[in-house]
C-alpha cells in the first residue's frame, strides 16, 4: 500500500483498457471513437506511488495523434496520459477490471486507484443519474468489488456527492437514513480487505459553504471506520482553498485524513453562477500532478480522481458525462503550468 514518503520507480509494464467517468457512470463506449491499438509502458510519474493506466483513452488518443501527425498535440497530452488517474469501474460488473488494473498495478509494485460510484439514487437524477437499483444490489455491488481488489494495494474513494446531496438536501430526506447505512456498509467491506484505504466523499468548499455541516452526515456514514474523507472530485478549487477546508472539517471529525483531487484545479474554478460553472467549464487546467508529497501532515496524497478529458455532463457542447473529449482534454494539458 501507497505510504506518504513511499517512492517506486518500476516501468509499466501492463496495458488495460478502461472508460470511466467521473461524478458519472462508466460507459464501456465511452472511448469508441479512439480505436484500441497495442499499449506501450509508460514512465512512472515522479513522487508517485499510483499506477498508471497505459490503455487509459488519453493514452490511445496520443497514439491517434501520433500516427496523424498532430505531435505537438500528442506530447501535450501525455500530460496527462503519463499521470495516474482514478479507475470508474462500472456498475453493472466492476470485478473484470479491478482485477486487471490491480494485477498491472500489483507486477509494477504501485497502488491503483479507484473510485466506487454505484449508490442508488444518485445524482439527483441529473447527469450522473443512475446506480444500483435498491441496497441488496448496492451491497453485493460493494461486495464484487471488495472480492476483486482482494489483497492488491487499493485506495479507493467511495461515492462521490453521496454525502454532500444529503447535506444540501438535493437527495431526499427518506433516503438517507438508508443511504448512510449503505456507505457505512460500504466502508466496513472494503476495510476487510488488507492493503485498502478507503476515503468516503465529502463534497468541495464551494458546494457545502460551512464544512460543519457535513460532520454529522459522514459521522453517520462510518467514516470514522474510513481512512478519512475526500474532497474537491470533479471539482475546480484551489488546493489552498480545499486544503484550508480539508483542515477545518479535519478538527470536527478528530483529526481524521484526507485526499484531494487536483485533477483540473490549476486554474481554479471559473467564476458566476454555481449552477453552470461545475460542468466542462471552459479555460480550466491540470493541477497538481497525483502524490503523496503533499506537505501536509493531514493530506495523505493530492489525486485526479476525475479523468482530465472525460465529460461533465452535456453542456457546453461536451459529450454525455463521462465520455472521452479529446478537445476538451487539449485544453486542460495546454493551460496546464505543471
Amino acid at each position: 500500500m501507497f505510504r506518504p514518503t513511499r517512492i517506486r520507480t518500476l516501468a509499466a509494464l501492463a496495458a488495460l483498457g478502461v472508460v470511466t467517468g467521473c461524478s458519472s457512470p462508466s460507459d464501456a463506449g465511452g472511448s469508441a471513437a479512439v480505436r484500441e491499438t497495442t499499449a506501450r509502458p509508460v514512465p512512472p510519474a515522479a513522487g508517485s506511488p499510483f499506477w498508471i493506466d497505459p490503455s487509459s483513452p488519453a493514452a490511445r488518443q496520443v497514439r491517434v495523434w501520433e500516427k496523424e501527425g498532430r505531435e505537438q498535440d500528442a506530447r501535450l497530452l501525455r500530460r496527462i496520459a503519463d499521470r495516474p488517474a482514478a479507475l470508474w469501474p462500472p456498475g453493472d460488473d466492476p470485478e473484470p477490471r479491478i482485477r486487471a488494473a490491480t494485477a498491472a498495478a500489483a507486477r509494477e509494485g504501485r497502488t491503483a486507484v479507484f473510485v466506487a460510484y454505484d449508490i442508488p439514487h444518485r445524482d439527483c437524477g441529473q447527469h450522473s443519474a443512475g446506480g444500483a437499483p435498491d441496497a441488496p444490489a448496492y451491497l453485493d455491488w460493494i461486495e464484487g468489488f471488495a472480492r476483486a481488489v482482494g489483497d492488491s494495494d487499493a485506495l479507493v474513494v467511495l461515492e462521490p456527492d453521496a454525502v454532500a446531496h444529503m447535506a444540501d438536501g438535493c437527495t431526499p430526506a427518506e433516503y438517507h437514513a438508508e443511504r448512510e447505512h449503505l456507505l457505512s456498509e460500504a466502508i466496513l467491506r472494503l476495510k476487510l480487505q488488507p492493503n485498502t484505504k478507503v476515503y468516503l466523499d465529502a463534497g468541495n468548499p464551494d458546494w457545502i459553504d460551512e464544512p460543519g455541516r457535513l460532520v454529522e452526515p459522514l459521522r453517520r456514514a462510518g467514516v470514522a471506520n474510513a481512512d478519512g474523507f475526500a474532497l474537491n472530485v470533479s471539482n475546480f478549487q484551489t488546493d489552498e482553498v480545499t486544503t484550508e477546508y480539508g483542515r477545518r472539517l479535519s478538527r470536527e471529525l478528530g483529526g481524521l485524513h484526507f485526499v484531494v483531487d487536483t485533477s483540473r484545479n490549476g486554474n481554479g474554478p471559473l467564476r458566476g453562477d454555481r449552477s453552470q460553472t461545475w460542468c466542462n467549464p471552459p479555460g480550466r487546467a491540470l493541477g497538481t500532478p497525483p502524490t503523496t508529497d503533499t506537505g501536509d501532515p493531514l493530506v495523505d496524497a493530492f489525486l485526479w480522481i476525475k479523468r482530465p478529458g472525460e465529460s461533465d455532463g452535456q453542456c457546453r457542447g461536451g459529450p454525455a458525462a463521462g465520455q472521452w473529449w479529446a478537445e476538451y482534454a487539449l485544453g486542460l494539458a495546454r493551460n496546464s503550468r505543471a
